[in-house]
């Protein structure tokens, strides 16, 4: 155990079992650590990086950033904050946008605006379906919202206002739904719970159903936007809109910011609903809007589309090479292959030795979610180490 490790031991928290690495560097899909080894990162800060380590564009708007204007109160306007959320509303279906810091707080603020409209429009319904291995966040009301019992236990009683639906069951949604009922909010893709992929019907049944029932459908986007799983945002992948979206993880390419946004009829919060001190800050919404601004300028989707389907098809030829490989699945960059056992501890720590940074997704899965610049030779680089790996474990 390095130096930095057992510092880390003496004066953090204990809530996550830290890979025994200390990184130190970065760039583009490759990092290195506090003794010069160097890894290819295909979890990329779950989904964070983006562009990869360090990227020039987004170190360029930082640094310009931080030399002008670094914090200042949501009382003023600031360019950058203008800047980014004209970029994602121009180019998405949704109309406003708040800045936040996170995930959690992304998608809580979308779940309190769909009270708040069903407070004003639906007679009071506050209550919000999602589905079963779901995840949106840790804060407690996110918890309540996460539909994975081993989550929830812990922290016992949970703020009310949440059902449980199963995932990729429309008829599940309609049984769930009650007067009381002001929103559905589902992940295109379920990453933490397993990188769970519906059945290309699923969201377009959700969304007439919601339309039906005139209640509100929001997207937890905070791991399938801004590229991720092929388009900029999840939705455009299956063919619908929905009336709020949370964004974050890839947002900044490494840079702390959440978002949601919301279409101009389902946008109720008045002045004073609600804020954020640090949402909207000027650094972090211009290493976003650089982020953005480079990931449609240069069609990164299309990218995460092709280099895809080339991970998909080298881990689907690992299934077939190897008995004990079970089940791969994802779409575009986000991707899972499953064992028979619990082997993914065992599969996860080789992949380190070899110099592969892979994500411990489950005791039996492990979810590979690389920067989206990633190329080919650099996939199969990761390909190769996880065939060597699997060839050496016994089952």
């Amino acid at each position: 155990m390095s130096k930095w490790q057992e510092l880390d031991r003496k004066y953090m928290m204990h809530t996550i079992d830290r890979v025994p690495v200390t990184l130190v560097r970065g760039e583009g899909a490759r990092v290195w650590d506090d003794e010069g080894r160097v890894y290819l990162d295909f979890v990329a800060g779950i989904a964070v990086n983006s562009l990869g380590h360090c990227h020039p564009v987004v170190v360029e708007a930082l640094t310009e950033q931080a030399r002008t204007l670094i914090q200042v109160s949501g009382w003023f306007h600031t360019i950058p904050q203008i800047r980014l959320a004209q970029l994602l509303v121009e180019n998405s279906c949704l109309d406003r946008t708040f800045f936040c810091n996170s995930g959690a707080e992304a998608t809580e603020g979308a779940v309190k605006l769909a009270r708040r409209y069903g407070h004003l429009k639906l007679k009071g319904a506050y209550e919000v379906i999602t589905a079963r291995n779901s995840f949106h966040g840790r804060t407690l009301l996110m918890t309540a919202a996460t539909g994975q019992d081993k989550l929830q236990k812990p922290y016992l009683p949970l703020p009310p206002g949440f059902k449980h639906a199963d995932y990729n069951n429309v008829d599940a949604i309609r049984a769930a739904t009650t007067d009381m009922t002001c929103a559905v909010m589902l992940e295109p893709v379920q990453g933490e719970g397993g990188v769970n992929v519906p059945d290309d019907d699923y969201l377009a049944g959700v969304r007439a159903w919601c339309d039906e029932k005139g209640i509100l459908l929001i997207l937890d986007e905070v791991q399938t936007g801004i590229g991720r799983i092929g388009s900029l945002f999840g939705y455009q992948e299956y063919g619908i809109e929905p009336d709020i979206m949370s964004l974050a993880k890839g947002l900044g390419s490494g840079i702390p910011i959440g978002a949601f946004l919301a279409k101009e009829e389902a946008a109720v919060f008045a002045p004073g609903e609600h804020g954020s001190t640090f949402g909207g800050n000027p650094v972090t919404c211009a290493a976003a809007a650089a982020t953005v601004g480079f990931i449609i300028e240069n069609d990164i989707p299309a990218n995460v589309r092709k280099v895809g389907r080339h991970l998909l098809d080298g881990l689907n030829g690992l299934r077939r090479k190897y008995s004990f490989v079970t089940d791969v699945r994802g779409r575009g960059l986000l991707t899972a292959i499953e064992f028979e056992t619990d082997i993914a501890r065992t599969a996860a720590t080789a992949c380190l030795e070899r110099g592969l940074l892979v994500n411990l997704l489950k005791p039996n899965a492990l979810r590979l979610i690389p920067p989206l610049t990633i190329g080919m030779e650099e996939v199969d680089e990761a390909l190769e180490i996880l065939d060597r790996v699997l060839a050496g474990i016994t089952t």
